[in-house]
């Protein structure tokens, strides 16, 4: 299926407008969610591993370790159908408080040559209230067959000084659906919201929203949502240092590491297209920030691993340098509907060259 992908279906796809692809790609997924006998026939073949167990974390059971990442289903349009093409778990979003159209179009270049996308969107979304309203729609009668992450950003109106409120408003139309949720201060396409990464306002950030998360779990008497962060990989190991020691003081669950990059290394320093880059060209940048955070938190803090997967190869890179859990999204582009099976089923074997 890859190879036939690759020669024949991408370049059909490749001739179109690439947010025009992503958009039949996600009514493609849609109309496969409204046929769940098909979904689980093709589930049984793609979604769990031969002989393998599921991986257990964040108190959650998933069936393998890739996930689609963020910013394929920003409406929660398609993810029922996420594991029939192998995914273990699916992050919905960006999903900000307000609804908002996002950047001018076109906001999506392809760079085939080189395996990357840019992308300026700017978290074009229905808003959380419209996406709420979805999936308590889809929860009557639908049984959940992997984790949903729900990730929310910054509303691009919202003033940074405003921006806890924003989000803690997301967080609580949203949480009754949510798995876990992602927050997002990572992404290049909101003005300013890169500076929320900061010690002047992440700490609030983070602090407003686990206590509404603990104040929740009191009151409705349920077990505390695991919350992760999403950084951008654009950030100084002494910037790291300063989210990890806020992350564990107030005791978040996790990180996933990283977003795109504003960088434009080699063959893109002359490419005069703003947003961020995702692909290849971060890969090994996400590599080495997956390791750093896992040496520097003694591995105490999980962390699911995104940028650049490819292969197995660059997933299993991800799971050696310290991840438990990788996401792609470029690379289901570029390879095809069944790569994350074949990326979850070569990690599951294990293979020592691919580490």
């Amino acid at each position: 299926m890859g190879k036939f992908y690759e020669s024949v279906i991408r370049p059909t796809l490749f001739r179109q407008d690439a947010e025009t692809a992503h958009e039949q790609g996600v009514a493609f997924m849609r109309f496969m969610s409204k046929l769940p006998w098909f979904c689980r026939l093709m589930e049984s073949r793609n979604l769990r591993p031969r002989h393998s167990e599921p991986i257990k974390l964040f108190g959650l059971e998933f069936p393998n370790r890739v996930g689609l990442a963020a910013g394929m289903d920003k409406n929660a349009a398609c993810w029922p159908a996420a594991a029939a093409f192998g995914f273990g778990h699916v992050e919905i979003g960006t999903i900000t408080y307000h609804r908002q159209p996002g950047n001018p179009r076109p906001r999506v270049f392809r760079y085939p040559e080189h395996e990357a996308v840019i992308n300026r969107m700017g978290f074009n979304n229905e808003g959380a209230q419209f996406v709420a309203a979805r999936l308590a729609k889809q929860n009557k009668g639908l049984k959940r067959r992997i984790p949903l992450g729900i990730n929310i950003g910054k509303s691009k109106k919202t003033s940074i000084e405003d921006a806890a409120d924003d989000y803690l408003q997301s967080f609580n139309l949203l949480a009754e659906y949510a798995d876990y949720f992602t927050i997002n201060v990572s992404s290049p396409n909101t003005p300013d919201l890169r500076k929320l990464q900061g010690s002047e306002h992440l700490p609030t950030l983070l602090k407003v929203l686990a206590d509404a998360n603990n104040d929740r779990s009191e009151r409705l008497g349920v077990g505390r949502l695991p919350i992760l962060l999403k950084i951008a990989p654009d950030l100084s190991y002494r910037e790291i240092d300063g989210i990890l020691e806020t992350m564990l003081a107030l005791g978040y669950d996790g990180i996933i590491a990283t977003n795109t990059t504003l960088a434009r290394p080699g063959p893109f320093a002359d490419v005069d297209q703003a947003g961020g880059l995702s692909g290849t060209p971060v890969d090994k940048k996400s590599t080495d920030i997956i390791r750093y955070i896992s040496r520097s938190t003694e591995s105490k803090l999980p962390i699911i691993g995104v940028g650049g997967i490819m292969d197995a190869k660059s997933a299993g890179d991800k799971i050696a340098a310290g991840a438990s859990l990788v996401q792609i999204y470029t690379g289901f582009i570029y390879r095809g509907p069944l790569f994350p099976r074949d990326v979850a089923m070569a990690l599951s074997h294990g293979h020592r060259e691919w580490f």
